[in-house]
């Protein structure tokens, strides 16, 4: 098993290798894993980026700007419309595997695409903000905003994302909790899933920053990793919770793939009891709603 430090569980944005666009890529063999694949392209208006999925199926998630897609699957010509994830509701993109695209920038355009391997076919679909579903997790100062983009029970084989929004000073994926070993009930129901996680983060300030512990109950893996504008957080197994720092709200986009399309998971029994001094929410959230796209 491959052994982890902050150092190699954080992935700065630095990657440059003549891909259109590419600021930083994670495959699963340089994570240590072996189903989940993502990236970030930034691209000017006008500019194209042209892929094909192979055996993999595939998500592409619009965190700024619009986007045309032309592929062998069919044609979306507008994908994505908010400015950047502080400003809107997602758009994002499932394509099945062998399917062709030319993604083409309409403006200035921030993308996110992640791939999974896969031996099953599914329908292309786009996913518009109406079909992204808010719901307000936690209490106190430690509420957020979890935006569904593809959920459990989506028509897809292995990939889920969602987006989530924390107030600055709040904790989100809290209490802890961890989706490494596939465990189901006595009818079969899936209790906890194996999964591999990706954190995509941004700020509504480019110096914001979030803490992110990513630990294990025996501590084989205890690593604290310091997130900033742009960075990828790896959780191969383990709890993480996240703290944004105080003033800087934080987003950040998680691609999960693993055992079941599901998230299922287990907390931290030691910090479980915290859910119940919630007695209150904090207002500063939704800090996107629908009624932004609206406008």
């Amino acid at each position: 098993m491959m052994r982890y430090s902050p150092d190699s569980l954080r992935i700065p944005p630095d990657i440059v290798d003549g891909s259109p666009g590419l600021i930083t890529r994670v495959t699963a063999s340089a994570a240590g894993w072996g189903l989940l694949n993502m990236e970030v392209r930034r691209l000017a208006a006008g500019q194209e980026w042209s892929h094909e999925t192979g055996a993999c199926e595939a998500a592409l998630v619009t965190l700024g700007g619009r986007a045309a897609v032309r592929s062998s699957r069919g044609a979306w010509p507008a994908v994505g419309r908010r400015a950047d994830v502080f400003s809107g509701m997602p758009y994002a993109l499932y394509l099945p595997r062998r399917t062709t695209f030319t993604l083409t920038a309409l403006t200035s355009l921030e993308v996110a695409h992640a791939w999974v391997g896969t031996d099953q076919d599914h329908p292309a679909r786009l996913v518009s903000p109406a079909d992204a579903q808010i719901e307000i997790r936690g209490g106190r100062n430690a509420t957020r905003q979890i935006n569904s983009i593809i959920p459990p029970g989506f028509d897809c084989h292995r990939l889920v994302a969602v987006e989530v929004y924390t107030p600055g000073g709040n904790w989100s994926s809290y209490p802890p909790h961890k989706h490494d070993t596939h465990r189901t009930d006595g009818d079969g129901s899936v209790v906890e899933a194996d999964l591999e996680e990706v954190y995509y983060y941004r700020f509504d300030r480019p110096e914001g920053f979030a803490m992110q512990r990513v630990y294990t109950a025996d501590r084989t893996l205890d690593a604290a990793v310091v997130a900033r504008d742009h960075d990828v957080v790896l959780v191969p197994h383990g709890y993480h919770p996240v703290s944004a720092a105080y003033g800087y709200s934080c987003y950040y986009l998680n691609f999960l793939a693993g055992s079941a399309q599901s998230l299922a998971n287990t907390e931290d029994a030691d910090h479980a009891w915290v859910k119940t001094t919630w007695n209150e929410k904090d207002g500063r959230v939704p800090l996107v709603t629908h009624e932004m796209e609206q406008a």
